[in-house]
């Protein structure tokens, strides 16, 4: 059996317009993490969805050998993890009763130790000191982390990431991806959507850049964050530098004018 994940002539729509035509990336290896990153409108979140079957989407798809579209929706959910970028107020719900309804979303875990679980997955969150709050009270933040909880606690092969640090702090956005990089270490498979190209640099495998219906580049984050694909892709005249770390850090000068 192949393992990973196979994205080859992905077709998405959004807003009655084809985004992304043809979309092809090289095989997602189980232990990496890989990063979409391009402009507003490239279609990276529409295309998680279509691969979390959420939005319709055309091309082939398979995971670990097996084509997604063939799979049931029981199926799909005990292996695909989708965070969203924004988490919906789920009635008066519980932040460990939301996380509870995730874990048996896939058909398991109907017994005890489901809320034995869900706190676990909190509490390597840092946050299981909200499980007895009600969702639609937390901040935008919290919520963010109440949604990773829920996309990872069936410990599902591929985990979907649409911009999961868009309302984190710093220290929280380290512990996120620092909990991304050890769900990808045990093995499984993680793509992500990221507009910050400094922080999918630093914590990412691979970048796949979006840009105008295509994939404009593909790689390690070296190769792939230049200052010419800024200017060409973003419109930004900017430095690529490394820290006293080794890290790469991306600095803006300006805007470029429009050719």
């Amino acid at each position: 059996m192949s393992e990973g994940l196979i994205l080859k002539d992905a077709a998405v729509r959004f807003g009655g317009r084809e985004v992304l035509k043809g979309f092809t990336l090289a095989p997602l290896k189980p232990g990496e993490v890989t990063v979409l990153a391009g402009p507003n409108g490239a279609g990276k979140s529409t295309l998680l969805k279509g691969i979390a079957r959420l939005a319709p989407v055309a091309g082939e798809m398979v995971l670990d050998g097996e084509a997604l579209s063939s799979m049931s929706a029981p199926q799909r959910a005990r292996k695909i993890g989708f965070m969203p970028q924004s988490l919906p107020s789920a009635a008066s719900l519980s932040v460990l009763e939301c996380v509870i309804a995730a874990l048996r979303a896939g058909g398991a875990h109907h017994g005890p130790d489901a809320a034995e679980k869900a706190m676990a997955v909190l509490t390597r969150l840092g946050i299981s000191h909200l499980a007895l709050e009600a969702l639609e009270k937390l901040s935008g933040g919290q919520r963010q982390m109440v949604s990773l909880a829920q996309a990872t606690v069936r410990d599902p092969r591929l985990l979907l990431l649409d911009e999961p640090t868009s309302a984190l702090d710093l220290a929280r956005q380290v512990r996120l991806l620092s909990e991304v990089r050890r769900i990808a270490s045990e093995g499984r498979i993680v793509l992500a959507v990221l507009h910050d190209l400094a922080l999918a640099a630093r914590w990412a495998d691979r970048i796949a850049v979006l840009h105008q219906g295509r994939l404009y580049a593909e790689g390690p984050p070296a190769e792939v964050v230049t200052p010419a694909m800024l200017a060409e892709v973003y419109g930004v005249e900017a430095r690529v530098e490394r820290c006293s770390k080794g890290a790469l850090t991306v600095l803006i000068d300006r805007e470029l004018e429009p050719a």
